[in-house]
């Protein structure tokens, strides 16, 4: 098990205790999840969003859905979803639709909903910028991690 570059550096600066835990190979957050048997609102996912303004990685829960009305309303912008082949640009060192919910390493706008259970876990994991190893992080940590990311309440359980 391997961590992009960017990502391994960002963490070491950081001084992260983290931990890479393997599953089988998956497609969605929640298969991720359920491979991993990680709780889905302990995962958190990057989810990817652009406008005319640039693009804003939104990171929730893995069993959560962002409002995408709410979000637009609130920013005052006109985003819709990424397809996972224009993610290449944004994430050169992962695996396509593998995104890391730590956007600073790639220089992208985050954004996350700390209302959502991702603020009440003692764990958060997230991608590791491949479709087969997880990043595990103290919950105090990631939002050490998380701290340059505007916060806003855009997501609910589904």
């Amino acid at each position: 098990m391997t961590i992009p570059n960017r990502l391994y550096e960002f963490l070491k600066e950081r001084g992260s205790n983290y931990t890479l835990i393997g599953h089988p190979h998956s497609e969605s957050s929640m298969q991720t999840a359920e491979s991993a048997k990680v709780p889905g609102d302990a995962l958190a996912k990057g989810v990817v969003l652009k406008d005319d303004d640039g693009p804003l990685l939104v990171v929730v829960p893995a069993d959560y859905q962002i409002e995408l009305d709410t979000l637009n309303a609130l920013l005052k912008r006109q985003l819709t979803f990424v397809a996972e082949d224009e993610l290449a640009g944004l994430f050169p060192d992962c695996e396509v639709g593998a995104v890391p919910a730590v956007g600073a390493p790639y220089s992208v706008p985050t954004l996350w909903d700390p209302d959502s259970s991702l603020g009440t876990q003692d764990y958060i994991y997230f991608e590791a910028g491949d479709h087969v190893t997880l990043v595990r992080v103290g919950a105090s940590h990631f939002r050490e991690l998380m701290a340059a990311a505007e916060q806003a309440h855009i997501s609910h359980h589904v």
